[in-house]
């Protein structure tokens, strides 16, 4: 399934998890510890999912959606040291992307198994040197099968949801904690339970369960973990 020519000595260290587990912002700080790339591949689904609504797609048809995948290829960007934005067809859509209806959209594009196939190619397109922190569901387990670290960061579906709510409302958006819990706990239960690329750790994982550490002790244990291999 790995059909990526890029040589396998650039390495690679993985971190899934659930929605709220922390693992963007520990991935792209453990990226700037390495000097290393980084890749939040929930903003690819997240693209495309924003693209499909945009088009008013049916976001069960996995024809249609794998062919917009096909045709974004080339129109977006994720963010970088010199454009700290996500863009797509040049305009800066990072706002748009991290609302609920786009998240929720973006599970349900995830599901479908020919959009799973159709954007491997765009995510191992960042395994670039001097090496690859990327984050996800099924990094670890299917995109970067031979990563020298795979992490697994998760938390109570309670704290993930508030750190949600207080990430919705820094940001200005309306949210409501009883609701964010109730679509944490059915977004869990789509992402684990979908038959393409189950969000699980993978067989080798280091589960880390931050409900109730910091992000600073978050990052030393991922730090810790990354030395111990490189």
């Amino acid at each position: 399934m790995h059909a990526d020519s890029t040589p396998p000595s650039i390495a690679v260290i993985t971190v899934d998890g659930p929605s709220g587990s922390g693992k963007g912002t520990i991935s792209q700080a453990l990226a700037g510890e390495l000097g290393w790339h980084h890749l939040d591949s929930g903003s690819l689904y997240r693209l495309l999912a924003y693209a499909a609504l945009q088009e008013s797609l049916d976001l069960t048809d996995e024809a249609a959606l794998t062919a917009l995948a096909e045709r974004l290829s080339h129109d977006y960007r994720l963010p970088t040291q010199d454009n700290p934005v996500i863009e797509l067809y040049g305009k800066d859509v990072s706002d748009a992307l991290r609302t609920e209806g786009c998240a929720d959209a973006a599970s349900r594009v995830a599901a479908l198994p020919a959009v799973r196939a159709a954007l491997l190619a765009w995510q191992r397109h960042y395994r670039q040197s001097p090496g690859l922190v990327a984050d996800g569901r099924d990094m670890g387990t299917v995109v970067f099968p031979d990563a020298v670290l795979k992490l697994y960061l998760t938390a109570r579906p309670d704290v993930r949801a508030e750190r949600r709510y207080k990430q919705l409302i820094n940001k200005g958006f309306q949210a409501d904690l009883a609701s964010l819990i109730k679509e944490v706990e059915a977004r869990d239960a789509r992402d684990s339970g979908r038959k393409a690329s189950p969000l699980k750790p993978a067989a080798t994982a280091l589960v880390v369960d931050n409900s109730d550490l910091g992000e600073a002790e978050t990052l030393q244990q991922v730090l810790d973990a990354a030395h111990a291999v490189l």
